[in-house]
């Protein structure tokens, strides 16, 4: 996986944890909201100084939007029924 698509993600999941708003963050990054929106989707990869503010915005190290997370359990019981693709042509 590439530093661009950790950053991505970390960023999307660490403001989202800490309920913020693309617009917050870009506030208090010294961004534009699309740029905060690129960044998450992984479409650009941040230089450090940005690296920094944005790390600064969301109170977190700039390494914690560099490491690598936990990969998610798959779900089990009724979640992955739910997530399971029907079959053309069966109801249930």
């Amino acid at each position: 996986m590439s530093l661009t698509t950790i950053v991505a993600q970390n960023l999307r999941a660490m403001r989202a944890q800490r309920k913020l708003s693309q617009q917050s963050v870009a506030s208090k990054a010294g961004l534009s909201v699309s740029y905060v929106s690129m960044l998450e989707r992984g479409e650009r990869t941040p230089p450090l100084e940005t690296l920094e503010a944005v790390a600064k915005a969301l109170s977190i190290s700039p390494l914690d939007l560099l490491r690598p997370r936990a990969a998610k359990a798959a779900p089990t019981g009724r979640a992955a029924a739910r997530s399971k693709p029907r079959k053309a042509g069966r109801r249930s």
